[in-house]
């Protein structure tokens, strides 16, 4: 019988990375509503779309991501990434349903010394990394089973705006960047995420059993701050642009950012055999998907 996979957030990166790589006869019909159809901003929208509606998951990909304007607009980001989580994810469990829920490494204080694991002490700076924070509560305390949370860095893709494409644009105009160099993590190509979602999604652990809601990391392997990445963006894509290290305290900004979120990725590597392409390896592809589009 055909599964029906539901992903919020269909216009957004990951979402579009996901409509990108199934196809139409894999036993699994995906829907992508759009925000006409279902705005997260909205409880009686909410409950309209999915008045009837039988589904078997949904992948929560819909996030409000403006981190520097969370600070301006707490209401709204609470909204979006904890009160409409908190609905969806009554939703689910109402009907016996299985969600996947998209975090951020902005849940944690950034302070470690080593890769996050999941069972670290989370201490959000900032409006964003709350809301996102009380969405993961929202859904641990709603679904004791059957839901994952899978904590993300560093998104880009070639859809949308993000880190890759904003240096790409401003190299075509400059011949100089400054680019902070005392932030580290790591880059997360959407289309690798979406991969492993989609692996996890059809497998027959998460399908046939039932499981207790678990918290998984996933970005691509390696570390590397902003400097490091942005360095590797220009000199991968054959681009001239001299870039020039500069310390968070010169480039302030009304959201704090962690100065480390490296994520431990073992435990989803485990759990389900995701293999993770390293991320120098992974922007190479997206550039070339880049190139290609242009």
């Amino acid at each position: 019988m055909t599964k029906t996979i539901i992903v919020t957030g269909g216009s957004g990166q990951l979402g579009q990375s996901i409509r990108g790589l199934v196809g139409s006869d894999s036993g699994y019909l995906y829907l992508f509503p759009n925000r006409e159809e279902l705005n997260l901003n909205d409880c009686a929208s909410i409950d309209a779309f999915f008045a009837g509606k039988e589904f078997d998951l949904i992948i929560n990909c819909a996030a409000y991501t403006a981190v520097d304007q969370a600070e301006a607009e707490p209401e709204l980001a609470d909204q979006i990434n904890h009160m409409a989580v908190n609905k969806l994810a009554k939703m689910v469990a109402s009907r016996q349903a299985r969600l996947i829920h998209i975090s951020t490494d902005y849940v944690f204080a950034g302070e470690n010394f080593k890769p996050y694991i999941e069972s670290d002490k989370v201490a959000p700076q900032g409006e964003y990394g709350f809301s996102k924070l009380r969405g993961e509560q929202a859904i641990e305390s709603l679904m004791p089973n059957n839901a994952l949370i899978i904590r993300t860095s560093w998104v880009y893709s070639a859809f949308g705006n993000n880190f890759v494409k904003t240096m790409l644009k401003l190299a075509s105009q400059r011949d100089e960047l400054n680019v902070i160099y005392d932030q580290v993590g790591t880059p997360t190509y959407a289309a690798d995420l979406a991969q492993a979602i989609i692996q996890i999604a059809q497998s027959d652990g998460f399908n046939n059993n039932t499981f207790k809601t678990e918290l998984y990391h996933y970005s691509n392997e390696g570390v590397c701050s902003w400097y490091d990445f942005a360095i590797s963006i220009f000199e991968l894509s054959g681009v001239s642009c001299q870039v020039l290290p500069i310390e968070t305290k010169d480039y302030p900004t009304p959201a704090k950012r962690p100065h480390y979120s490296v994520l431990n990725k073992a435990k989803i590597k485990q759990a389900y055999g995701i293999q993770i392409p390293y991320w120098k390896e992974a922007l190479q592809r997206c550039l070339k998907v880049l190139e290609d589009n242009h």
